[in-house]
């Protein structure tokens, strides 16, 4: 089918390129998402007609998208999800939970402006791409953590495992430390009986 795009459309052209594609992506996308019209006569001449309204519309929504993305690309955000000793979530995260996530944040994000080329279903950082407008796109990061002290220590590009075993070893270290300074007390104790009684025996 032919179709005459309304706006940019990634890797299949620009507002106004008159372009061949499957029937099937033009009924179930570029049609009803509004992004293009068939290319019939009727509707070139209406979109002819149109060209400097739809352009200027396009200008506008680009500006304000553009604003947007200055102020949320690069920005972090955390999502709080049951994970296995592995890692692995029971579950996984998808594009509504990015785009509450995202929301809550402060940006106004819909579900279907964030790009995913993989399933996240594991913890840790992961980059993500939002296309605010055809032709603005910015990146986030999301933080994936079982709580938001393990977020952080991700943050910080630090594995979770290794501040994990490095608390126990500091914990291991404080028990050594309190083992050894109550040995030394009862060893001292011991020491001033031993004392005491030796003096008693010599008393006697």
């Amino acid at each position: 089918m032919e179709v005459v795009l309304l706006e940019r459309v990634e890797k299949l052209g620009q507002m106004g390129d008159v372009v061949s594609v499957k029937n099937g992506y033009a009924r179930n996308f570029l049609l009803p998402q509004k992004k293009a019209l068939r290319a019939s006569k009727e509707n070139l001449e209406v979109f002819n007609t149109q060209r400097a309204h739809l352009e200027a519309d396009n200008l506008s929504r680009r500006d304000e998208a553009s604003k947007v993305g200055e102020k949320l690309d690069g920005q972090s955000v955390i999502l709080i999800r049951a994970a296995s000793d592995s890692q692995q979530l029971y579950g996984s995260v998808s594009t509504q939970d990015i785009g509450k996530a995202v929301t809550a944040a402060g940006f106004t994000v819909d579900r279907k402006q964030i790009i995913m080329d993989k399933v996240l279903k594991t913890l840790g950082l992961h980059d993500i791409k939002v296309r605010l407008h055809p032709e603005v796109s910015v990146a986030i990061t999301i933080n994936i953590a079982r709580s938001n002290e393990e977020a952080e220590i991700q943050a910080r590009g630090e594995s979770v495992e290794d501040a994990a075993d490095a608390a126990l070893d500091s914990r291991d270290e404080v028990v050594r430390d309190v083992f050894e300074s109550t040995a030394d007390v009862e060893l001292d104790e011991l020491r001033e009986v031993d004392t005491a009684d030796a003096e008693g025996a010599k008393t006697e």
